[in-house]
């Protein structure tokens, strides 16, 4: 059975930058149950934009706790 989080991402310009430098490949959420996650980078790329990272999303992870899908829902 895949385990799914849902949570809330706002990263300003300049730490989505830290990513593209290489100083920077993973960042810790925390889901609305209050589970803390951690992610790389590279899975939010999609959603960069010029103001940086701002939104809801839903991680889908396998049954093995490998990443699956993330997507953003608003």
């Amino acid at each position: 059975m895949k385990r799914l989080f849902v949570f809330s991402a706002f990263l300003e310009r300049e730490k989505c930058l830290l990513y593209y430098q290489g100083s920077v490949r993973y960042v810790v959420v925390t889901a609305d149950s209050g589970e803390r996650i951690q992610l790389g980078l590279k899975h939010f790329q999609p959603f960069f934009s010029e103001l940086g990272l701002r939104g809801r999303f839903r991680l889908s992870l396998t049954q093995s706790g490998a990443f699956e899908r993330l997507e953003k829902i608003n």
